[in-house]
């Protein structure tokens, strides 16, 4: 390992649906945070770590900063808001085809607080046409100070490479904190919770908001090194129940055969999934509910 060495924690912060988590997966080259076209998909911070020859970058994708309508929201914001205070930089996501909004002056406040630096990251730059990225950048420059502004396409990879290099430059000199093949701090149970319920989103649209989560009974090994996985999909209502196993179990078949195809991926492994749906109402307002399905607020 060369002497002068960089690493640091980076914070990934921006309005719902901003394109963070995309961000994430193409920077660490595999799926560990869930994507959706839905907002406020990610619920706990996912570290994922890139490591080069002379750095190492750990990434925390938080929460989307919202305005909470539940306990489960208050969690969420929490996360976003205690991160801020604990990485050497931090990015600021925004969409550049969506534009200037309250929520980002939302966020702007909270990071007058900030002493790290923090860069302006322009995201979805694919969906605009140059001519209105100049005026865009323009306008949240006079709104804040920022380190730098960088224009990006998570999805594309287009300045990705550049991005990486301008936060390399502002790292401070420090250990390799992780193996260099570890892209994540999260077990794989959560992970595969994760895969799971990304393919709940996907699959069932507008039909089942994200009242839904998803919790590993069992996972094991057996002697064929198949892997089982037994999982259960906690929704707030019976309708809901009905929507999510389908007819005739079509649906949650859908679910466990696409989310199959990403945790044999993840784990290398052929993996026999087993899903069952329940009903827990009103779950993400219940301080006990939330703590069993991994919602630990004590912990941030």
């Amino acid at each position: 390992m060369e002497n002068n060495y960089k690493s640091g924690f980076i914070a990934i912060i921006g309005r719902p649906n901003v394109g963070k988590s995309t961000f994430m997966n193409k920077v660490i080259g595999q799926k560990i945070a869930i994507m959706s076209d839905k907002p406020q998909t990610t619920r706990n911070k996912i570290q994922g770590v890139l490591t080069q020859s002379d750095a190492q970058f750990i990434f925390i994708d938080t929460p989307g900063i919202h305005k909470p309508k539940h306990r489960l929201g208050d969690f969420m914001v929490k996360i976003a808001e205690n991160t801020l205070n604990e990485v050497d930089a931090v990015l600021f996501m925004i969409n550049a085809d969506e534009g200037y909004g309250r929520g980002d002056q939302f966020i702007m406040d909270r990071l007058e607080r900030v002493k790290s630096p923090v860069f302006l990251v322009v995201n979805k730059i694919d969906l605009v046409h140059p001519d209105k990225l100049l005026p865009l950048i323009e306008l949240y420059k006079e709104k804040y100070d920022f380190e730098e502004i960088i224009p990006i396409s998570a999805l594309q990879g287009n300045n990705v490479t550049h991005l990486l290099e301008v936060l390399k430059n502002h790292l401070p000199e420090g250990p390799q904190f992780y193996p260099a093949d570890q892209v994540t701090d999260h077990p794989e149970r959560f992970i595969i919770s994760e895969l799971i319920r990304e393919k709940v989103l996907h699959l069932t649209r507008e039909e089942v908001p994200h009242s839904i989560a998803v919790v590993i009974e069992n996972i094991e090994k057996r002697e064929s090194n198949a892997i089982f996985i037994q999982a259960v999909i906690v929704t707030e209502r019976k309708s809901q129940k009905g929507i999510l196993i389908g007819k005739q179990g079509s649906m949650l078949k859908n679910i466990g055969k696409e989310a199959r195809k990403d945790i044999e991926a993840l784990l290398g492994s052929k993996v026999y999934l087993e899903l069952w749906v329940k009903v827990q109402k009103d779950w993400r307002n219940k301080q006990s509910q939330l703590f069993e399905y991994g919602f630990r607020q004590d912990e941030y």
